[in-house]
C-alpha cells in the first residue's frame, strides 16, 4: 500500500500587524477598523501562544488567500514584556522577512482618566489606586514599544470616524508600497501631536485672530487667506517650508520609513496653520504626492474650545 503523503504546508502570510498601546487609547476600536480592512485579528493574545500562532506551519491563509493577521498586545496580556515582545518582532522581520508592522495608540492621561470614568472601568494597573496612577506605570511599561513603532497614533481628540480614517490610511490593503504621508495643522495651546515626526512653527506669521472681521474664520475661508498671504514673511518662509520638506521626503523613503507625519502649529490651530497645511498640501499634490490632511483642533476652535470633540453616537472604544 503506498504511503499516504501529508498534505503541503501553505505559505504563511506575511502582513502582521501588532496593534498595541495605553489601556483607553483606543485599541479595540483600532482592531475593528483594521477587521474591517481585510485584516483577521486576534486581541488579548497571551505572550506564550504568540511565537505559536506566528509560527509558519501555524498561519494558514484562508482557501489560499493570504490574510494579514493583526494581533492586539497590551499590559493586561498575561506574562506582558515589552522588551521580549520587540526582540521577538525584530526576529520576524530581520531573519524570517516577514512584513512587521507597529501602531501604537497613545493618548493624554486626563483624557485616559476621563474614559475610564465615563465607562465606569478600573484601570487594569490601577485595581485599587487613583486612575493616573495605573497610567504613569503603564507608560513605563510600554515605553520599549512607543519607541519601536513605526506608526504612534494620538488620540486624545479623535472621534471614532477620525480613528477609523488615519487607520485607513495607513494600513488599507490596497495602499502603496511608498510612503504614507499625512500633513497636520495643531494649536500649540492643545500640545504638540504625539504622533507628529516633524514640527514647523507658525507662529512668527501676523495672527488673524486680532483681527475682529477675521477670528470667527479659519484658514480654510478667503479672508484669512489673503490676510496670511499679506505677511511680508509669508512668501519666503513658505517657499523655504516646501523646500525643506520637499527635500526630506526622498530622503525618509531611502531610509526606509513606511509613514511620516509633519505637523504645522500656530496658536490655536485655527488659522495659520490650517491654511498652510491646506497649502502645503495643494503644492505637493501637485508635485504628484499622495497625502492626507488632518487639522486636529479645528472642530474644537469652531465649536468652542470646552466642547468635546464628537461625531454621531459613537465613541472610541477603550
Amino acid at each position: 500500500m503506498p504511503k499516504r503523503r501529508k498534505p503541503a504546508r501553505r505559505a504563511p502570510s506575511t502582513r502582521i500587524l501588532l496593534v498595541t498601546g495605553m489601556s483607553g487609547a483606543g485599541k479595540s476600536s483600532a482592531l475593528k477598523a483594521v477587521e474591517d480592512l481585510g485584516y483577521e485579528a486576534v486581541d488579548n493574545l497571551p505572550i506564550s501562544l504568540l511565537t505559536k500562532l506566528l509560527a509558519t506551519e501555524d498561519i494558514r491563509p484562508d482557501q489560499g488567500a493570504e490574510r494579514p493577521l493583526a494581533i492586539g498586545i497590551d499590559s493586561r496580556t498575561r506574562a506582558f514584556d515589552a522588551e521580549a515582545i520587540v526582540q521577538h518582532l525584530k526576529e520576524l522581520r530581520e531573519k524570517r522577512g516577514l512584513d512587521v508592522h507597529v501602531l501604537f495608540l497613545d493618548c493624554a492621561g486626563e483624557e485616559l482618566a476621563r474614559r475610564f470614568s465615563e465607562t465606569r472601568r478600573r484601570h487594569p494597573l490601577a485595581l485599587d489606586r487613583p486612575v493616573m496612577d495605573g497610567v504613569a506605570r503603564e507608560r513605563e511599561l510600554m515605553s520599549p514599544l512607543r519607541r519601536w513603532a513605526d506608526v504612534v497614533l494620538d488620540t486624545t481628540d479623535y472621534t471614532i470616524h477620525q480613528l477609523r480614517r488615519s487607520i485607513a490610511d495607513r494600513f488599507a490593503l490596497t495602499r502603496s508600497e511608498s510612503l504614507t504621508l499625512t500633513l497636520m495643522s495643531f494649536g500649540f495651546s492643545r500640545g504638540v501631536p504625539r504622533d507628529a515626526d516633524l514640527v514647523l512653527d507658525l507662529r512668527f506669521l501676523s495672527n488673524p485672530h486680532w483681527v475682529d472681521e477675521l477670528r470667527p474664520l479659519t484658514g480654510l475661508d478667503q479672508g484669512v487667506a489673503e490676510y496670511i498671504e499679506g505677511d511680508p514673511a509669508f512668501g519666503e518662509s513658505f517657499r523655504r517650508l516646501h523646500d525643506l520638506v520637499s527635500y526630506l521626503l526622498p530622503l525618509y523613503r531611502k531610509e526606509g520609513k513606511a509613514y511620516l507625519t509633519v505637523a504645522f502649529g500656530c496658536t490655536g490651530g485655527k488659522h495659520r496653520s490650517v491654511f498652510v497645511t491646506e497649502r502645503m498640501a495643494a503644492m505637493l499634490k501637485g508635485e504628484g504626492h499622495a497625502l492626507s490632511v488632518v487639522h486636529r483642533d479645528l472642530r474644537a476652535q469652531t465649536h468652542g474650545a470646552d466642547q468635546p470633540l464628537t461625531e454621531g453616537p459613537e465613541s472610541i472604544v477603550v
